[in-house]
């Protein structure tokens, strides 16, 4: 016993970490209508109402209880204002991929499914795995990261309207198709307009914009996904910003055997992003165009050979914002 009866501090071996005794995660299931909140070790679960008021009574609450770690799944945006509210209170809270939460669950055996186990799931993933908590982005990120998200469904559905439109055989029907897909690309012009306006405001933005926009193939949407989705972008070196976008190659062997390696995870955005300005690059930047053409000659498969680029593009991207230096060939060779 410690002094005055007090028992001294436990501590439990969690992983390839230490755990205070006193150590609190918590894992919150989030739907349209209802939050599922779970808490490890002590077992604890509550279910509260999506709702303004009570997300807000939640965050007191569990600042009360100063949580280690709170651990949310990415939900199409319904997570959102539970984040924030978390995130108000000072609280270490990550937004998770559900692919790895779902991998996780499948790795301890837990194959049923419901809002209030997957947040036991979520609670016992933040004890285990210990997500790094990264800043969240401000009000203006938020907006862009919105408007851009916004941008790439209307292209969606202005697609599919192309498409109906091609298989389509009724005049009349034809006509109204066609006026969806004159409204639809009236409305993709308003948000190109908000995104061009949101950069052009922001000092900062706009001198990031300039400069990776400076590198031939990265075009003003690319440039504006990396601002938006990418913040770390010049914070982290080479293999870590490669596998947080997905497109460092993982290695699939067993034994003697050798499987052929692959990219997977990471942003998925980001990487369509990364994924077109390295195509454009592969035929009108003279660094990757060598590289590219390299790799084809050599046998790389052209699609194997478009990954390498966009890896090595982001490669250049990252040590360009951490050096704050404009594109530079000579320096784009090296990276």
């Amino acid at each position: 016993m410690g002094r005055a009866g007090v028992p001294p501090i436990a501590w439990i071996y969690a992983g390839d970490s230490i755990m205070s005794a006193s150590d609190l995660f918590i894992g919150i299931d989030v739907s349209k209508a209802f939050l599922d909140v779970a808490m490890r070790p002590t077992g604890e679960s509550e279910r509260v109402a999506n709702e303004a008021d009570k997300l807000s009574a939640l965050a007191s609450a569990l600042a009360l209880r100063h949580p280690t770690l709170i651990v949310l799944e990415a939900t199409g945006g319904f997570e959102a204002a539970a984040v924030a509210e978390l995130a108000a209170k000072q609280l270490a809270v990550v937004v998770v991929n559900p692919r790895q939460v779902r991998d996780f669950a499948r790795s301890l055996g837990k194959l049923a499914k419901t809002d209030a186990l997957d947040a036991a799931v979520l609670a016992h993933f933040a004890q285990t795995v210990r997500p790094a908590v990264r800043p969240l982005p401000d009000a203006e990120t938020q907006q862009l990261e919105a408007w851009l998200v916004r941008r790439r469904q209307l292209i969606e559905m202005i697609t599919a309207e192309r498409n109906r439109l091609l298989a389509c055989r009724s005049a009349a029907v034809r006509v109204g198709i066609q006026a969806s897909i004159d409204w639809l690309k009236k409305q993709l012009a308003k948000i190109d307009g908000d995104l061009d306006r949101a950069v052009r405001k922001s000092a900062v933005w706009r001198e990031k914009e300039d400069l990776l926009r400076s590198v031939p193939g990265v075009g003003r949407i690319a440039a504006t996904t990396l601002i938006a989705e990418l913040p770390e972008l010049g914070t982290l070196d080479r293999k870590p910003i490669a596998a947080l976008v997905g497109v460092a190659p993982f290695n699939r062997d067993s034994g003697q055997w050798r499987g052929t390696r692959s990219i997977r995870g990471g942003r998925s955005s980001v990487r369509a992003a990364l994924y077109r300005a390295a195509l454009v690059a592969s035929r009108r930047n003279p660094v990757l165009q060598k590289f590219y053409q390299r790799l084809v000659a050599g046998g790389k498969a052209k699609k194997l050979a478009l990954v390498a680029c966009m890896r090595k593009l982001l490669t250049i991207l990252n040590s360009m914002v951490k050096a704050n230096t404009r594109w530079q060939p000579a320096a784009a060779q090296s990276a």
